[in-house]
């Protein structure tokens, strides 16, 4: 019988092995059965070799009831992570493949109780099949006392910290305190500074706003009056060109009459001369010409005529910037008659009116409003000549809408939230005030309407202005009669 010869002497090799190991090891063979209890293991236990091996005693060495060791679970082939003992107290070994750790507390181990470190690892045969466990036990308690002793003078000095660094919180929290005190202060003077700043933008808008509103007077006022100095004698001469007409036309038939009695002249030399005369001065061509002649003047001074009212009417002293009940019609007319200089070389004017009703407002000022987006329309187009439209309709409610569209450069995306603001304007220097639309702005806000913009680069703008058709302090229409 070789092999168990050879086996009895490997036991027998690993017997005197262990004995003279100084680790506590104990082994045991696939049916759980202690084969060898080192001398280590017999002195840190206090179990003799005698007693355990040949029983499956081993688990009295540590619990006080039978339950499985390391080396239990490797000969079992159970995981350590589905056993309810070690499930939270292993790790897989380091050093050696299929082996497992633990670490714990024996009361009942010694006088005081030991804390040990187990290390369990599967035996092979030349197969490698598992033909039992090795399971070796180190001390450990110094080293856990010294942790312990550690852990609370870590514990000692963490109190220590908590207690300073509370001081220290404390005092931090004061500063702070006094931080965000000059804080809130340092943003109270920034508000305050920006209220300021804001106020005296407000205010230097205000005042050239003032100043506008005191040039448009002005020119409102030197417009009527001028309007009104023209207008007389506009008046007499158109009075007297139609009294020059009825003159000339009796002239006219007193020649005729000259002329039939030329056949009744008896003296030669009188006849020659009237016919010479009447041929030098072509008297034909002057009773063709000249009722023309006074047609086309007679047209002439109606235009001025209206150009005179058109001045009167945007201008509007007598009204005194009244609210009344007015005709936008009337005052787009008037408006386009007096911007006309400005946009004729530019574009052509194209106007498209709805049926809307009069409206309870500013006159003045809704002119001013047509008359800067007009203007602005024209300043828009390029070189090549525009067409600016300007539309009226009524919109849903109490409320009518004017239009003024241009096919100019358009207003880059941009500028489009900052074209209402005071000052601000995309000319070149020296070509505008930046006040028109932030003017046309205030005065759509007083009227309690709303005024929006749509533009794309390249393909023009459109301005829409809605304005109520009465206010609730508004008289009943027709009570003031007055027009734009």
């Amino acid at each position: 019988m070789p092999g168990h010869s050879s086996h009895y002497a490997s036991a027998i090799e690993l017997a005197a092995f262990l004995d003279g190991h100084p680790v506590a090891t104990f082994v045991l063979d696939p049916d759980h059965v202690i084969t060898h209890w080192n001398k280590a293991c017999e002195h840190l236990l206090g179990w003799t070799m005698a007693e355990m091996v040949g029983t499956r005693n081993h688990w009295q060495a540590f619990y006080p009831r039978q339950r499985p060791l390391l080396a239990d679970l490797i000969l079992s082939g159970l995981d350590p992570r589905d056993s309810e003992y070690f499930r939270d107290k292993h790790s897989r070994s380091a050093l050696i493949p299929g082996a497992y750790e633990a670490e714990d507390y024996f009361p009942n181990i010694g006088a005081r109780g030991h804390w040990l470190h187990f290390t369990a690892a599967p035996l092979r045969d030349g197969e490698g099949r598992v033909v039992g466990a090795i399971q070796t036990l180190r001390d450990v308690t110094e080293r856990r006392v010294a942790e312990n002793a550690l852990r609370k003078a870590h514990d000692n000095l963490e109190h220590i910290v908590e207690k300073r660094t509370a001081q220290l919180a404390e005092v931090n929290e004061r500063l702070e305190d006094d931080i965000r005190q000059r804080r809130l202060a340092d943003a109270e003077l920034r508000r305050r500074n920006v209220e300021l700043t804001e106020l005296n933008a407000q205010l230097s808008m205000a005042q050239q706003q003032l100043v506008q509103s005191e040039k448009l007077a002005s020119i409102g006022q030197l417009a009527a009056g001028v309007a009104h100095e023209i207008n007389n004698p506009i008046g007499y001469i158109f009075s007297n060109f139609g009294m020059l007409q009825t003159y000339l036309g009796d002239l006219f038939d007193m020649l005729a009459a000259y002329r039939e009695a030329e056949a009744a002249i008896a003296a030669p030399e009188v006849l020659a001369r009237l016919q010479a005369m009447r041929e030098e001065i072509d008297l034909d061509f002057l009773r063709e010409d000249i009722p023309s002649l006074m047609s086309e003047s007679k047209e002439g001074i109606v235009r001025v005529r209206h150009i005179v009212q058109d001045l009167k009417d945007f201008s509007r002293v007598d009204a005194n910037q009244e609210w009344v009940w007015a005709d936008l019609h009337r005052g787009i007319d008037s408006t386009l008659n007096i911007v006309s200089n400005e946009v004729k070389y530019k574009a052509d004017v194209v106007k498209e009116y709805g049926d809307i009703p009069d409206i309870y407002c500013l006159p003045l000022q809704v002119n001013q409003i047509v008359m800067n987006l007009v203007v602005n329309a024209a300043h828009a187009i390029g070189e090549a000549r525009g067409r600016i439209t300007v539309r009226t309709g009524r919109a849903e409610g109490e409320q009518v809408w004017i239009e003024v569209q241009d096919d100019g450069c358009g207003i880059a995306p941009d500028n489009l939230k900052r074209i209402f603001d005071p000052f601000f304007t995309t000319k070149a220097v020296g070509k505008g005030t930046g006040l028109g639309l932030s003017l046309a702005y205030g005065i759509v806000q007083k009227h309690h309407g709303a005024i929006e913009v749509r533009s794309e680069p390249g393909a023009g703008t459109t301005f829409r202005v809605t304005l109520p058709i009465r206010h609730t302090e508004a008289p009943a229409e027709g009570a003031t009669g007055a027009q734009p």
